[in-house]
């Protein structure tokens, strides 16, 4: 396993800027999810590392060797890298086997080294050894395609979005093999999505790119909690965006003096808040705010609640309920915020009309 180590990487595409100065470190052993919305450079980074690009500037460093940057160029093939891409790529004229040694050197082709041992770690059984690719699931698919990038014990794996092109159960039941694969190797990993709920699950360390930049490189818990800008929040997940007033700890809106969970400067601000920390209850009590139902989005285990406040009526909000607990359209409820939310200075006002351009609520 190997670290990686990113400084000041820039890529330029007919004048067009890609990446403007990219940090970031991965430690030994992690599962490092690299997240952002399309066209924000992802696909970019990700063929720098594999040396399918060359830099304009900047280094890439993995395990301490420099292989883009000042001084020699190293080739992909020298970089001991692994590489799965979005839907496998599996060769259809060779056997599952046949796929999994195929970057071996000759000897350990033949003897098929490592394919029992592999096929086991990416939950397989041995009797798909012989099976061709096209026998075999999506999710199946997939996992022979990391079995084929781990054969040659590589530093660092590069998972260009696995699992876009999977329904929804096979997505989540292929993650969890990916991952426990990955982590009884040990091995150092760079997952590229587009998927909130994919890099927040798998990442250990997860990073957003925007534009072209590093906006935020933290815990999944942190990325999810405390985003470092308003848009990002409304990227990552459903967001609460309440125009308000910060006044020390606290950030007062239409749904109370809530505490912030990290200091900002007093003036005008946009409260944060996510759809599960609005809690619904039929009887009032204190603290809690009378609203009426507009809308209910079932998911079946939860669902997504849209309300009018009472006081502001042209307030609209989202709470998200348990699915057991889903109120009826016009029913009137009280809310209330449970927990600390974010704030985010507004410097410029915008035209009321223009407020909720990332906002999924408004007020």
């Amino acid at each position: 396993m190997s670290e990686l180590r990113v400084q000041g990487l820039r890529k330029t595409f007919d004048d067009h800027p890609v990446l403007h100065g990219v940090d970031l470190t991965v430690s030994r052993g992690t599962l490092f999810a690299l997240l952002g919305p399309s066209g924000s450079g992802k696909t970019t980074l990700l063929r720098l590392l594999c040396g399918f690009e060359r830099a304009d500037g900047g280094a890439i460093e993995i395990d301490g060797r420099c292989v883009d940057g000042p001084g020699p160029f190293v080739p992909t093939e020298h970089r001991r890298i692994g590489y799965v891409p979005q839907e496998g790529a599996l060769f259809p004229h060779l056997s599952v086997a046949g796929n999994i040694v195929f970057g071996l050197p000759r000897g350990e082709r033949r003897v098929q080294h490592r394919v029992a041992e592999l096929l086991a770690l990416v939950g397989l059984p041995l009797d798909y050894a012989r099976r061709a690719p096209q026998q075999l699931s999506g999710g199946q698919q997939q996992r022979v395609a990391l079995a084929r990038a781990l054969a040659p014990s590589p530093g660092l794996i590069l998972l260009d979005e696995p699992f876009s092109s999977l329904d929804a159960a096979l997505r989540v039941e292929t993650r969890k093999a990916v991952a426990g694969a990955l982590a009884q190797t040990g091995t150092t990993a760079v997952l590229v999505t587009h998927d909130q709920a994919e890099a927040l699950s798998l990442g250990q360390q997860v990073a957003v790119l925007w534009n072209g930049r590093l906006v935020q490189n933290a815990s999944a818990e942190e990325i999810y909690r405390r985003p470092a800008t308003r848009e990002l929040a409304s990227f990552v997940g459903d967001a609460v965006l309440l125009r308000g007033i910060a006044e020390g700890n606290f950030a007062s809106c239409a749904l109370g003096r809530l505490p912030l969970s990290r200091p900002i400067e007093e003036g005008v601000v946009d409260v944060m808040i996510r759809p599960e920390q609005i809690g619904l209850s039929s009887p009032a009590a204190v603290g809690m705010h009378g609203a009426i139902v507009l809308d209910v989005k079932f998911n079946g285990r939860d669902a997504l609640v849209r309300l009018r406040l009472e006081r502001a009526e042209d307030c609209l909000v989202i709470a998200s309920v348990p699915g057991h607990a889903v109120p009826r359209v016009g029913d009137r409820v009280h809310l209330a915020v449970e927990g600390m939310v974010m704030a985010y200075a507004v410097t410029k006002l915008p035209p009321r009309h223009l407020r909720i351009e990332h906002s999924k609520a408004q007020c």
